[in-house]
């Protein structure tokens, strides 16, 4: 991947490269159709982007997660 995505996004939201790879290797092996696991990788981004997520805000992640509304690569986004 281009490295200047990585520098773009750390520039904005001082979340470095390593992170971000480790995060998406933490994606790609969890069961994203258990509740508990989504809720747990919210929270996993939530503290490296710094940023509280209310439950509600949560609740709606989870749901369009489970409905399939997200993009599944950095293309579709």
């Amino acid at each position: 991947m281009d490295d200047s995505i990585f520098s773009k996004v750390e520039k904005r939201t001082s979340v470095k490269k390593e992170d971000i790879i480790s995060l998406a290797k933490t994606v790609t092996s969890q069961d994203l159709s258990s509740d508990e696991s989504i809720r747990n990788l919210i929270k996993k981004v939530a503290k490296l982007a710094n940023k509280e997520v209310s439950k509600e805000k949560e609740e709606k992640i989870i749901n369009a997660i489970k409905k399939d509304k997200v993009p599944k690569s950095f293309d579709e986004l």
